[in-house]
């Protein structure tokens, strides 16, 4: 039998397009799913050298065996055997595809509604089309808006979702086959509320210096740089279980503006009351006020907040250590 024989025989929705047989468009039917695809030939019909077309749908199972791919290509003997390796990989992968995206069964539905229903719809901010990604709003004590989100699996309740929240500490939810949507967001809060002490010292450093970094703060953001005067600043990290501590602190600067203050710091270092606030101690301690934004929108002034390079550090040397950065 030959070849164009036996790639009818195989994938009978296959065919060619041009005489010499170089070109084949058409479907391969795997699991009774049909796949579009097109396959092009060198004008000496080498397998390594040809190239692979296809669907969009196709392309998405396919997503992650592109080197599985290349390799059958590499080393089946003829497009016969190539389209047999193509559609056992495809298989595979399709029968992946389906175990990872299983519809869950009716109950599923019902339980997640009910318990929608029972929280509270204006608790819900986002639900994706598959009723598979949820994310739920919690308000502090203090008024913040907070968002946890939610994957669900398809054996939910009986399977723990995935959780995640903008915290500065890893989110853990304990979860039984009884936990329900409502008792995600009990706990949530609660966690919300311990770090409440956390969020209003850092809340307070936004609200009454020049914040450098982060130039918009998420909540699991620790670390802010506030400016001191031009060209230096100061970058702390809080310690969100101990927020009123002292924290890390690192000094940036030209050193000879930079050491009287970190002089300052390691001197006054046990003046640090825990009963005051963190701003108000760095004030106490490094003995100065620190710029407020207001000032700084006021004054319409804009200074380069910058770390500078050494001076022995040429403009011409840096573009010949790393030239990409120029182009």
């Amino acid at each position: 039998m030959t070849d164009s024989a036996l790639l009818i025989q195989e994938s009978p929705m296959l065919l060619p397009l041009n005489k010499e047989k170089t070109i084949y468009d058409g479907f391969i039917t795997v699991q009774e799913n049909d796949f579009r695809i097109r396959i092009l030939l060198p004008s000496d019909r080498q397998l390594k050298y040809s190239k692979l077309q296809c669907c969009w749908r196709l392309k998405q199972i396919l997503h992650g065996y592109q080197h599985i791919i290349k390799q059958r290509l590499q080393h089946s003997s003829d497009l016969v055997s190539f389209i047999l390796e193509l559609k056992t990989v495809l298989e595979v992968a399709v029968k992946r595809r389906q175990v990872c995206q299983a519809d869950p069964p009716p109950q599923y539905y019902c339980q997640l509604i009910g318990e929608m229903e029972t929280l509270g719809w204006d608790k819900l901010l986002f639900i994706d089309t598959e009723f598979r990604t949820l994310k739920l709003r919690a308000d502090d004590s203090c008024g913040r808006q907070h968002v946890i989100a939610l994957k669900l699996k398809s054996k939910y309740p009986a399977e723990a979702p995935e959780f995640s929240a903008d915290l500065p500490l890893p989110l853990s939810i304990t979860w039984t086959p009884q936990s329900s949507l409502v008792s995600v967001h009990a706990q949530f809060l609660a966690v919300l509320e311990s770090l409440q002490e956390f969020w209003a010292v850092l809340d307070e450093i936004d609200e009454n210096t020049w914040v450098l970094e982060p130039e918009r703060p998420p909540r699991g953001a620790s670390m802010r740089r506030i400016a001191i005067e031009s060209n230096v600043s100061i970058k702390l990290e809080i310690d969100c279980r101990h927020p009123k501590m002292l924290p890390e602190c690192c000094l940036l600067g030209a050193e000879h503006v930079v050491a009287p203050l970190r002089n300052k710091l390691n001197a006054n270092m046990h003046l640090w009351n825990p009963e005051c606030s963190v701003l108000q101690n760095l004030k106490d301690v490094l003995e100065l006020e620190f710029p407020s934004p207001a000032t700084h929108d006021k004054s319409g002034q804009c200074f380069p907040f910058y770390i500078r390079l050494p001076a022995i550090i040429q403009r011409s040397e840096i573009r010949r250590e790393w030239p990409l950065l120029n182009r």
